[in-house]
Parts: C-alpha cells; structure tokens; sequence
C-alpha cells in the first residue's frame, strides 16, 4: 500500500483486564519473564520463517515475527520496568507486511490474591490511518490470558 494513498488518522483505546490464577506471583510473572514458558501460550510455534528475541530486562527488547493468515506479522516491544513478580511495563508496536499498524503501553501487575495472583493488565493504544480496528486488540488479550490459565494449569 502506498503512503500517499493513505488519510492519516490515530484512533485511541485504553482498556484494563483482571485475572485470578491459582498459581503463585512468582509462577505467573515466570509465564512472561521466561522465554520457554511464554512460549507455551504467547503462540510463537510456527514455521522456520518465524524470528523470536525475547531480552527480558529493563532496557531489553522482544521482537516476534511470523507468518499469519498470508501475511508478515511483528511485535517489537522494549521492557520499560520490571519489579519481579509485581510488575513489568512494556511498550510495542504491530506491524503487518511492513506497515505499522499501532503503538501500545501495557501494565501487567501482580498480587498475592488468597492461594494464587491478580493480574492486572492495563493497555493504552494508538492506532494508526484506520489501518486497525479497535475492538479485536482487547478480545485478543483476553484469549492470551486465557491461553496463560491453561499453561498455568499443566
């Protein structure tokens, strides 16, 4: 698609999700700080033309690109804060075949809740020339997080 052909647009969305997991905060902050256990539900299995760098340290950077329904997918993301096993700030962008789609802040903060952890995941987002819908962004995070509870339950 050709820039020239595009109206320039930023459409903003916040949204925040809660979860409680019958794992301790330190289990479900090692499901994002552990590359082999986000692995087993942040969906990073595919074929070989799939790059994943997973640096988790303030300062380090996750950078995930695949195929997808017949098109190049990436997440760039840069760790802004991490307080282990209460909090981790992240900022990323998504792109598709080259094209910045939006730029995201996420929160994630976890708290002893009984025998297991709230997690709070909070999300500001700006999307792009209407190269983006708003809604599904918040559906997907809910089917990751989801995707955490049954990892968390193996």
């Amino acid at each position: 698609m050709s820039n020239d052909s595009i109206t320039r647009s930023v459409a903003h969305s916040t949204f925040t999700l809660e979860r409680t997991y019958k794992a301790a905060p330190q289990r479900v902050f090692a499901a994002f700080a552990d590359k082999e256990q986000k692995a087993k539900w942040f969906d990073v299995t595919a074929p070989d033309d799939t790059v994943w760098e997973m640096d988790f340290r303030e300062g380090g950077r996750e950078y995930n690109s695949g195929p997808f329904e017949g098109h190049m997918h990436s997440f760039d993301s840069i760790y802004h804060d991490i307080i282990e096993n209460e909090r981790i700030v992240y900022s990323y962008t998504l792109s598709v075949d080259g094209q910045k789609l939006s730029a995201s802040l996420t929160t994630l903060e976890f708290e002893p809740s009984g025998d297991g952890t709230k997690l709070t995941l909070t999300e500001y987002d700006a999307y792009f020339d209407g190269l983006e819908e708003v809604g599904p962004r918040e559906e997907g995070t809910r089917g990751l997080l989801d995707a955490i509870a049954a990892t968390l339950d193996e």
